[in-house]
C-alpha cells in the first residue's frame, strides 16, 4: 500500500463527505493504493454514522471510535498503530488542509528520502489575534528550544515514513512535537513543504488559549524527555550534587571560622541558612533523580481504554 491517511476528528459530520470524496479523487488520479483511517475522538454529532456510510461505498476506509474525547494525540497514536501504507499522511477533518498536497508530500518521503515532511501554512486564514500571532511566537520559541528549523510545528498536514510512526508514542498534547519525538528516536531527516491553507467551511475551531498554554508545558516536557528521558539522574543528580557541595563548602567555611578563629554568632549569619537550604535541596534533587530513573519508562503515558468500535 502506498499511502495511509489518518484523519482525527471531533464533531466534523458536515465536512467528512466532501473530505473523503476529495481524498479519493486525488488517490485515483495518481493511481495510489491507499487507506483512509478516520479516528472519531468521542464526537457527539453524527460523525460516526457518517463514517459508516462512507465505508459502505469505499472499502479503503477504516474507522476507530473512542467512547469519549481523549484528544488529538491519542487519536493519532491509535491510528499509527493500525496503518499499513509506506507513507503515512495526517490531516485535519475541517477541510482547511488540502488533499491536493498529498502527491507532493508522498514524493518527498518516498523518493527524496525524508523521514518526516511537515506542512507550512505560510498564508493563513485564521484570526490574527486569536491564532496567528500566538502561533508565530509558539513556533519561534519551539525552534529555539529544540533546534528543529520548522516554521509551523502545529500544522496537521504532515507525512511520515511508516517506520517513524511505528517507533514513536504520543500522548497529552504531544502531537505538536512529533518531529521532536521522532528526532530523539533517530529519525532526523526532517523537511518542510509550503501547503495551501483554506478557510473553514463547517463547524468551529477547536483552538483555545488553554490549548496554547498546555502546548508550552508540553514543550518543556518534551524538551526534558528528549534530552534526559533515558537518563534523568544526569540532570537531577548533577544539580543535586552541585547544590549539596555548595552548601557543604559554606558550612565547612563557617565551622572553621568559628573554631579556628573564634568567630561568634554562626547561626545568626544568612550564609548559615543558605548552606542548610542548599544541602537539603541538593539531597532532594539527588533522590528525585533516583525516583525518576525508576519511573521514566511509564510516567505520563496516556492510555486509551475507551475504543468503542473499529471498521
Amino acid at each position: 500500500m502506498n499511502i495511509s491517511v489518518i484523519v482525527p476528528l471531533l464533531n466534523e459530520e458536515e465536512s467528512l463527505p466532501e473530505l473523503e470524496s476529495w481524498i479519493r479523487r486525488v488517490m485515483n488520479e495518481n493511481n495510489f493504493t491507499y487507506e483512509i483511517v478516520f479516528v472519531d475522538d468521542g464526537s457527539t454529532d453524527g460523525s460516526w454514522n457518517c463514517i459508516q456510510k462512507l465505508r459502505s461505498n469505499n472499502q479503503n476506509i477504516r474507522g476507530i471510535r473512542f467512547r469519549r474525547n481523549y484528544g488529538k494525540s491519542a487519536a493519532l497514536n491509535e491510528g499509527f498503530k493500525i496503518v499499513q501504507g509506506d507513507v503515512v499522511i495526517t490531516m485535519d477533518a475541517d477541510l482547511q488542509d488540502s488533499p491536493d498536497e498529498i502527491p507532493g508530500l508522498y514524493k518527498m518521503v518516498a523518493e527524496d528520502g525524508y523521514d518526516i515532511v511537515s506542512g507550512w501554512k505560510k498564508v493563513r486564514y485564521d484570526s490574527k489575534l486569536a491564532k496567528n500571532i500566538p502561533s508565530k511566537f509558539y513556533n519561534w520559541s519551539t525552534r529555539r528550544m529544540t533546534g528543529i528549523k520548522l516554521h509551523d510545528f502545529n500544522c496537521g498536514l504532515k507525512a511520515y515514513r511508516n517506520e517513524v510512526v511505528k517507533n514513536i508514542e504520543i500522548y497529552g498534547e504531544m502531537h505538536r512535537y512529533i518531529p521532536v519525538i521522532a528526532k530523539a528516536a533517530g529519525f532526523g531527516h526532517i523537511g518542510e513543504k509550503v501547503v495551501h491553507h483554506q478557510k473553514r467551511k463547517f463547524g468551529t475551531s477547536k483552538f483555545g488559549m488553554s490549548r496554547f498554554l498546555r502546548g508550552y508545558l508540553d514543550l518543556l516536557t518534551i524538551t526534558f524527555i528528549s534530552k534526559f528521558g533515558k537518563r534523568p539522574m544526569h540532570l537531577f543528580g548533577g544539580l543535586g550534587t552541585l547544590m549539596f557541595l555548595i552548601g557543604f563548602v559554606i558550612g565547612i567555611v563557617l565551622t572553621v571560622k568559628k573554631f579556628a578563629f573564634g568567630a561568634y554568632g554562626m547561626t545568626n549569619r544568612p550564609l548559615f541558612y543558605f548552606a542548610l537550604i542548599f544541602i537539603i535541596v541538593g539531597v532532594q534533587l539527588f533522590l528525585t533523580g533516583f525516583l525518576a530513573e525508576l519511573i521514566q519508562s511509564t510516567s505520563g503515558k496516556q492510555k486509551v481504554y475507551g475504543i468503542a468500535e473499529r471498521l
